[in-house]
């Protein structure tokens, strides 16, 4: 009996051991799903390790030679020196965060020809420095290639993607030559006649810019840009696809020039600051959709330039956030052709500056305006009287820098308050939302 008790404790103690690591891994496993689901990874998921003791180099390109189409090289632990070139399909470079490649200063580091090449866990490292030449860091030539989870640094250019197509570009921390001031960089990824590319999860920084030149169809998706001139500078680019990205603290965020039909949503853009300062510019570019985004913090939320350049090619602005700027919106001449709703202005200097005579041959309806003086007195959220914006004295901050040391003095208010009550002379009339939202409604 007492033999029995004992395998029926032991059974039973077990078993509560058991339930109780199910129960821990299962918390673990949340927590990790919740963590995952609330944080974006940018740059590397896989960490880069090289804490091991310089070594002589290893030749790559004997390696990279005595492979045939479809074989995986793994790298151990080690620098291997560069550049190299890889002509054929289909085959794997894995670092296993563990192994760098060493340009040498000269050149690009690796230059792929073939199609289906993978280049993965890798620092990449040591490029030349001519602009003329293009020295990258990787540079793609053949098609369905991808790049995932390399660090590239000290190298010009991160990645140039020259009349290649459909490639990944996945979780690669990218900067170029830290000796070099911003205009003398290289670029993080340089788009050039290429279409079908997909980039997601990367960290550019230190870069001058992100360009995409005469490529069509591609796809940034959850990136972060830090600290450079142009977060990511569209021209001659079709049908392109901006989503969930965050660019900080760069001159310019998205800039679409001769660019049309880009879709760009939920992207987070703010700390465009200077002269140049502008969250998204926009010239001469139609049918183009910007939804839902966050435009702070910036010397100017939009810039329109001649945008839409074809005035029944409609760009739809709408649903985004556009605060805490000197301009919310710009408007560099009259014009026509955007339909503006639903988008939320708050804390900004001017909510719309129109340079030319006025906005608005634009469509204005139902954005929220933190200035609006009107009531709902039918409860139906939609103001009883129309927005109206007008240029009075207070805004001479517009076309004044210096009068912006004054903004929100007394002296300041009660010039606007006089002038609103008995104008000196006929305000400029801005724009008119004839539907504005009352209260600012949450998604």
């Amino acid at each position: 009996m007492a033999l029995f008790n004992r395998i029926l404790h032991n059974s039973v103690t077990d078993f509560i051991i058991c339930l109780r690591n199910c129960i821990f891994v299962t918390i673990a496993i949340l927590s990790v799903n919740t963590s995952l689901a609330q944080d974006n990874i940018y740059g590397n998921y896989f960490e880069i390790n090289l804490d091991y003791k310089l070594k002589d180099t290893i030749p790559l390109q004997p390696i990279i030679d005595a492979a045939k189409e479809g074989d995986t090289i793994i790298l151990s632990a080690g620098i291997y020196a560069g550049p190299i070139t890889i002509k054929q399909n289909n085959i794997v470079v894995d670092g296993q965060g563990k192994a760098s490649i060493n340009g040498g200063g000269k050149a690009s580091v690796i230059v792929i020809n073939g199609y289906g090449v993978v280049l993965r866990n890798l620092q990449i490292c040591n490029s030349g420095g001519s602009h003329n030449t293009i020295d990258s860091g990787v540079k793609l030539v053949g098609s369905h290639n991808t790049v995932d989870n390399c660090r590239i640094k000290e190298c010009l250019f991160g990645i140039d993607v020259s009349q290649s197509d459909s490639n990944y570009l996945y979780h690669n921390d990218i900067s170029s030559l830290s000796r070099r001031e911003i205009a003398l960089k290289g670029d993080a990824i340089r788009f050039w006649w290429a279409k079908g590319n997909k980039v997601q999860g990367n960290y550019w920084h230190g870069v001058r810019d992100m360009v995409v030149w005469y490529s069509s169809g591609n796809s940034f998706i959850e990136n972060k840009g830090v600290g450079n001139r142009y977060g990511i500078h569209f021209m001659y680019s079709h049908n392109n696809y901006i989503r969930g990205n965050r660019l900080l603290n760069n001159s310019v965020g998205v800039f679409l020039m001769y660019s049309e039909r880009t879709i760009m949503i939920n992207n987070t853009i703010e700390g465009c600051t200077g002269v140049s300062g502008m969250c998204l510019g926009m010239k001469e570019t139609s049918s183009n959709q910007i939804l839902n985004n966050k435009f702070l913090y910036s010397t100017e939320g939009i810039h329109f330039d001649v945008a839409p350049f074809v005035p029944e090619k409609r760009n739809t602005i709408q649903g985004n956030e556009i605060a805490f700027c000197g301009a919310g919106m710009f408007f560099h001449t009259n014009q026509t052709g955007n339909d503006i709703t639903e988008n939320y202005f708050h804390d900004n200097l001017s909510n719309v500056i129109a340079e030319g005579k006025t906005a608005s041959g634009n469509f204005w309806e139902a954005n929220y305006w933190d200035d609006y003086q009107g009531f709902d007195r039918d409860g139906d959220n939609v103001g009883d009287t129309p927005y109206d914006l007008y240029n009075y004295v207070g805004h001479l901050w517009d076309y004044n820098e210096d009068v912006k040391f004054f903004y929100g003095s007394p002296l300041l208010v009660i010039f606007d308050f006089l002038e609103r009550l008995a104008p000196f002379s006929e305000p400029k009339f801005v724009l008119r939302d004839k539907k504005p939202q009352y209260l600012r409604k949450k998604k």
